[in-house]
């Protein structure tokens, strides 16, 4: 099993920055990319960033060259900077993970992120 623990969120003013964290721990060897996906309110979640182990990234439209996603693999942490945010980037945002053990993503808690006018 992976736990995920997500922290960064907050309120900002649009045009601020934020920065996310999510830290793993467990069975982390076998995880092969890992990821952002946010959800507002009345509509479905949905894939912002996701890194994999070549370092390679993709984004979502809405955020291509605003958010930069990262990581640390020495502390098993990935970063999401989001920068010019926007009022439509409010919603939960969760941080995955894929796994070559398991056929199921694992998922963080979520934290919220609200950008206001």
């Amino acid at each position: 099993q992976v736990q995920l623990v997500e922290s960064g969120g907050g309120s900002v003013q649009a045009g601020g920055s934020l920065r996310l964290a999510c830290s793993a721990s467990g069975s982390i060897f076998a995880i092969y990319a890992m990821g952002w996906y946010r959800q507002a309110p009345g509509k479905q979640r949905e894939l912002v960033a996701k890194i994999n182990n070549g370092e390679m990234t993709n984004y979502a439209d809405s955020v291509k060259g605003r958010f930069t996603i990262s990581r640390d693999s020495a502390k098993n942490t990935v970063f999401l900077q989001m920068n010019s945010l926007k009022p439509e980037d409010t919603g939960v945002y969760y941080c995955n993970a894929n796994h070559r053990h398991y056929a199921y993503d694992f998922w963080g808690q979520g934290t919220q992120v609200t950008v206001s006018s």
